[in-house]
């Protein structure tokens, strides 16, 4: 009995999983994408996916729906779209093209959420169905079907907004590693789509990262000024309490040192005194003294080191024509309207702080003029109810553009004042005018809230 030869490649007693056979080939082919997934997986590992959707700080409520509809819009394109190309072109299975069109498509309603488990899901449905594809006719476009690149494409414009760098090129690598492996075992005569869509995904990967980068740095930018006017706003304020505090050592010394006269002077000035009463007159100028010691050390540290102005002896409500002149002289119309004499002897015994107060307050009032309405008209009332001084200092539109800062005030402008106004217990009240002036009406009080009366 003669044995007749049969050459290898017809011998069908060849285990399917011979190197030459192409179901082997296609095992290969799963085995190498594995591995590029397994070479990618640390980056992609370590990226933490956000559940905020995209566009969700959008302040409008159609535009933090887009994404979810324009993902919903593709996903309703691609599916049907899908399984008519496979079962047609490809030859696949209806049923296995079915569900290669759900995993291919939907998944990217889940991108808008949470992009990164969207891609997992992607990346191997694709891979699934290019390996489908492979059996198919040479003629047509393989590994990638043109459905999987599109799809794709709009997977990554999610990615590259979400994602860090590192997670992006993993993403990229593991796209470009299935691309290569998959296109070994492709027809001779098809077109090779996986070079497209390597380029297609690094290109919109690598647009999207800097559009989210700039973004970022935009906002961190943002915040970041906004830290600085809250830190500026807090510093200024802890300055202006500090000048306050300097002030009001000028008066609160004057007093302290009558304090310590009267005590000094009390037993030559009164005859007939006890022991015991100048033992006390002189217990009350030791302390007055002490006090003032202790004062001019806290001074000295509130005072910044060369600031001689502040030495001189804080103003009052009688220095205010002057002020006013000044303001004249500077070029700001002012109308002046003060109580009548009798009223100002009432002025004149307000408490130190009021004094000091109500000066301030209408100093920076006439300083914000200067500064920001140069030229415009300005008014400054003073009044007087049974129990508050009321300012009121309004001015007019500007006549003139705006020019260089003066310094004539504290510096803090409506800072000071409420800092000043909270001070002695009374109220403020400032703001724009319909004809484009600026008003400050101030109402202290002329007995402090925490003294009590004789």
């Amino acid at each position: 009995m003669s044995s007749t030869s049969i050459p290898p490649d017809q011998d069908p007693r060849r285990p399917a999983s011979e190197p030459d056979g192409r179901p082997g080939a296609l095992r290969r082919a799963a085995t190498a994408v594995r591995d590029g997934l397994r070479t990618a997986w640390t980056a992609l590992s370590e990226s933490s996916a956000p559940a905020e959707p995209l566009l969700a700080r959008s302040p409008r409520p159609w535009v933090r729906r887009l994404p979810l509809i324009i993902a919903a819009c593709f996903v309703v394109v691609l599916i049907p779209v899908t399984v008519q190309v496979l079962t047609n072109d490809y030859g696949v299975d209806g049923g296995v093209a079915g569900a290669l069109g759900v995993a291919q498509t939907v998944p990217l309603l889940l991108a808008v959420f949470r992009p990164l488990p969207a891609w997992w899901i992607v990346i191997v449905a694709d891979i699934l169905g290019g390996v489908a594809t492979l059996a198919a006719d040479p003629g047509r476009p393989a590994p990638w079907t043109p459905m999987i690149v599109v799809g794709y494409v709009v997977l990554c414009c999610a990615l590259s907004l979400r994602e860090s760098r590192r997670t992006l090129l993993g993403i990229w690598l593991v796209t470009v590693v299935a691309g290569v492996v998959l296109g070994m075992f492709r027809g001779e005569g098809s077109q090779d789509t996986g070079v497209l869509l390597t380029v297609l995904s690094g290109v919109v990967l690598l647009l999207g990262a800097l559009l989210r980068e700039r973004g970022d740095a935009r906002r961190r930018l943002m915040e970041q000024e906004t830290i600085s006017e809250s830190e500026r706003a807090q510093r200024t304020l802890l300055e202006e309490r500090a000048r306050i505090a300097r002030e009001l050592h000028d008066v609160v010394a004057h007093h302290m040192s009558v304090i310590t006269v009267q005590a000094d002077s009390a037993p030559y000035r009164l005859t007939g005194l006890p022991a015991a009463a100048r033992a006390e007159f002189g217990s009350i100028a030791a302390s007055a003294r002490e006090s003032l010691t202790e004062m001019r050390r806290l001074l000295a540290v509130l005072r910044s080191e060369g600031v001689d102005g502040e030495r001189a002896p804080q103003p009052g409500l009688d220095r205010l024509p002057h002020l006013i002149e000044a303001t004249v002289r500077a070029g700001i119309p002012v109308d002046f309207s003060r109580p009548e004499l009798a009223i100002l002897q009432e002025l004149a015994e307000v408490t130190p702080a009021v004094d000091l107060s109500a000066y301030r307050i209408v100093q920076e009032a006439l300083s914000n003029v200067m500064r920001h309405a140069p030229g415009a008209p300005t008014h400054i009332t003073l009044t007087l109810d049974p129990d508050h001084l009321l300012i009121l200092v309004v001015n007019g539109p500007s006549t003139e553009p705006p020019g260089l800062l003066e310094g004539s005030g504290t510096g803090h402008g409506l800072v000071g004042m409420r800092e000043r106004v909270r001070l002695v217990g009374g109220t403020v009240d400032v703001g724009p005018l319909p004809d484009g002036g600026f008003r400050v009406a101030a109402r202290l009080p002329l007995i402090p809230k925490d003294s009590g009366t004789a």
